[in-house]
């Protein structure tokens, strides 16, 4: 699939919101939003994508696919399972979570020695900042792991390998270079244009700002 037949079909299931006041998980504002959680549930489309995914890390010698929870379980277990198909072997699906600190990643469930010198593909949905996958491919290296590359649905933050701690390989079904703003700076808060509450994190600023 072309990067322009991925952003129409998120287009169709409104994954892809346009013109709204965004609050993302970094803490930033915007007027764009690839609402993941709109995907899922499609999944015959949600296959698609991550088999167009698996395909573009084929020969690269993936032997597990890592990504963190909660989303990123959908993306592991789909690449994983066309990466397999693909390969003719099985390729485990595996994911890490959040560490008690709620910033760190943990690989629990006997995940750790699964990954242990193993040749590991970490999947995101979006990146913004990459600063939740870059802590995820520490805790893949720290276990042991080598990390092949990475795999997204949507870079939306012009996100680059070293961005990532340096992977080999970052590589996104689409891209999208919009403007975000910190809050104290965010034009929108400015006109007092309502937050959007139904994605992203505008519930939990609209609690700490009920007038904005």
């Amino acid at each position: 699939m072309t990067s322009e037949e991925v952003f129409q079909e998120l287009e169709k299931i409104q994954a892809i919101i346009r013109d709204s006041h965004i609050v993302y998980t970094s803490g930033r504002h915007g007027t764009h939003y690839v609402n993941k959680d709109a995907l899922y549930p499609h999944t015959a489309l949600t296959s698609r994508l991550c088999e167009e995914i698996a395909r573009r890390f084929e020969n690269s010698g993936v032997e597990i696919v890592l990504a963190p929870a909660l989303g990123g379980i959908i993306l592991s277990q789909w690449v994983a399972h066309h990466l397999s198909l693909l390969l003719k072997k099985e390729i485990l699906g595996v994911y890490a979570e959040k560490a008690p600190d709620g910033e760190s990643f943990i690989l629990k469930r006997g995940y750790d020695s699964l990954v242990k010198g193993k040749r590991v593909l970490i999947l995101e949905d979006v990146l913004t900042t990459g600063i939740s996958v870059k802590r995820v491919v520490e805790t893949v290296r720290f276990h042991g792991g080598e990390v092949l590359g990475v795999g997204a649905l949507c870079n939306r933050g012009s996100v680059k390998p070293e961005d990532l701690g340096g992977v080999p390989r970052l590589d996104s079904l689409i891209q999208i270079q919009l403007d975000s703003w910190e809050e104290r700076d965010c034009p929108l808060c400015k006109k007092n244009i309502p937050v959007n509450i139904q994605v992203g994190k505008g519930r939990e600023f609209l609690s700490r700002n009920p007038k904005g």
